[in-house]
């Protein structure tokens, strides 16, 4: 059998399980809905943060040009970093190119081989990878379940040991026990890395966080990773946490070492978006209003976050939902296997902030509709 061969018979097998995922560009002036991606304050297309990204793209260029450690840190970076650490209450930031390599970074630069992984079941494709990339060994604790990783660490005394969970997850959109799993983690001396991907821009006060919601930032048992690719409307990631963590960082993770920087733009972009929520602290509150509202009417749990998730009873039906959703003027998204924790097919609906009014009481009436007819 040949190579081209062999791909082709993967498309079709999971073409025939509904499971088959295709590219759909989108063009500039797009006059779909958008409740599918993750621009959750609508920031990524706001005036404000569309100039400073044109702005850094005119003064810096297209990109850092170099690695953060040879040329390519930038002014801008700095002003991110610090920024953000001040936002979300901690004493240092560091920014990555993507949310990915950041999670990459905090796991591979802080375990390794004889150490150990606690990780939750229902953790982000990135943290698995970066457990991988570690060679650390793993234990994977019941989604959620405090009592369980407490019986993992107790089994383990005497190991370095990282206990990976996110603030928000975005499948169940359930919020993690933040407190009582930094108290166990601080008992038995291991230290808890938080991804609040989904919890910045959308919970705690003026969208600080769940961290820093739960009394947890700056906690010595606790650091953090963001991305700038959601609430924050641009690209790219950042690790919070002491000084002495950001150091380290600088100097083991290499993810970040040979990497070129985050380029200006993106840059530019996210610390535009950071000060315009930091000067609009209702909009978290309007993703409060609507997802509650969009969940009671479609008779599903409200999430903690910003993205609901409507279980179809296959592959095939949230697919089918979706087309009819866009052939009325509105974009959702489906989750699918292999990227749900329970094998359950959804519906995922992005709750956005920068939707008018009536276009969302419109796009709302539309996925309400499609989403009872094949459910």
């Amino acid at each position: 059998m040949t190579w081209e061969q062999w791909f082709t018979d993967r498309v079709a097998e999971r073409e025939g399980a509904g499971l088959r995922r295709v590219l759909k560009p989108r063009g500039a002036g797009d006059p779909v809905v958008d409740l599918a991606g993750n621009d959750y304050l609508g920031l990524s297309t706001h005036p404000d943060v569309r100039r400073a990204a044109a702005d850094a793209a005119l003064t810096w260029g297209a990109g850092a040009g170099a690695s953060r450690l040879v040329t390519g840190t930038l002014e801008l970076h700095e002003h991110l970093e610090e920024e953000l650490a001040a936002f979300t209450g901690w004493p240092a930031a560091l920014a990555f190119s993507t949310g990915y390599h950041a999670n990459l970074s905090v796991v591979a630069a802080l375990v390794g081989k004889g150490d150990l992984v606690v990780s939750d079941a229902h953790v982000h494709a990135s943290l698995i990878d970066a457990v991988r990339l570690s060679r650390a060994d793993v234990a994977v604790a019941r989604h959620n379940d405090v009592a369980d990783v407490e019986r993992i660490l107790a089994a383990h005394p005497g190991r370095r040991t990282l206990v990976l969970v996110e603030s928000i997850y975005s499948v169940l959109g359930d919020a993690a026990p933040l407190a009582k799993l930094a108290a166990v983690a601080e008992e038995h001396g291991a230290l808890l890395v938080v991804d609040e991907a989904h919890g910045v821009g959308v919970v705690g006060e003026g969208g600080r966080g769940l961290v820093h919601a739960s009394g947890l930032a700056g906690h010595p048992h606790v650091v953090v990773t963001v991305t700038l690719s959601k609430a924050m409307g641009a690209q790219g990631g950042v690790l919070l946490g002491p000084a002495s963590f950001r150091e380290h960082l600088v100097n083991t993770a290499r993810p970040f070492i040979f990497d070129t920087g985050l380029a200006p733009a993106a840059t530019a972009g996210a610390l535009a978006a950071l000060r315009h929520l930091v000067g609009h602290p209702d909009l978290p509150g309007i993703i409060r209003t609507r997802v509650d509202a969009l969940a009671t009417a479609l008779a599903v749990d409200a999430p903690a976050g910003a993205v609901l998730s409507v279980p179809m009873p296959s592959p095939q039906a949230a697919l089918t939902a979706q087309a009819a959703c866009l052939d009325e003027g509105v974009r959702v998204a489906c989750f699918r296997p292999p990227s749900v924790p329970d094998g359950v097919s959804r519906l995922r609906i992005t709750t956005n902030a920068g939707v008018t009014d009536t276009d969302w009481e419109k796009a709302t009436d539309v996925v309400v509709r499609n989403a009872e007819e094949h459910r």
